[in-house]
């Protein structure tokens, strides 16, 4: 998402959507790859990566994850609004920020799990795959959804500033 003001922010913005993007791109690139790979060891030399399964069940997760946080930036994420479609602007925008908040709410519950999740896997020092931790592959539940509710936050902020200036955000 290209915002075309020159400004410090609207910059700082594009470089972070160019980095998750990157990133989505690089995790999906990985996963795919390694998904090759395997069906290449097995099929033709019947071997394989021993952990390979496991890496590629955490890529999963992490290509997901990043899809959402992309996702949320864009405003591309599931929605349900055939009753939003029937209301006037003023009603829509209301309707928005009830769900924004709520959608605010449940994540920054849900990040404040993921952190505790990852803290106590970090104590218990299980591993995931070959020797990594299982809290470094569980980091992204923290991180993706620490910033969806960042995002929501700025949405609700947008909106109540469309609801009292009357105009879109």
């Amino acid at each position: 998402m290209e915002i075309n003001n020159n400004n410090r922010a609207t910059r700082i913005l594009n470089l972070i959507a160019r980095l998750e993007n990157m990133l989505l791109v690089g995790f999906l690139s990985g996963m795919i790859g390694l998904a090759i790979l395997q069906i290449i060891l097995r099929n033709v030399f019947q071997s394989g990566y021993t952990d390979g399964d496991s890496m590629l069940r955490i890529l999963v997760l992490w290509v997901g994850m990043f899809g959402a946080v992309v996702a949320t930036r864009e405003r591309k994420h599931i929605a349900i609004d055939v009753l939003t479609r029937y209301i006037s602007e003023r009603a829509r925008t209301i309707v928005g920020l009830i769900v924004d908040i709520f959608v605010f709410v449940i994540c920054a519950i849900l990040t404040g799990y993921a952190v505790r999740m990852v803290m106590i896997d970090y104590a218990d020092g299980g591993t995931a795959f070959s020797q990594v931790p299982i809290w470094m592959m569980e980091l992204i539940l923290p991180f993706a959804f620490g910033v969806i509710t960042l995002r929501y936050c700025m949405f609700i902020v947008l909106r109540i500033g469309k609801l009292i200036n009357g105009t879109r955000p």
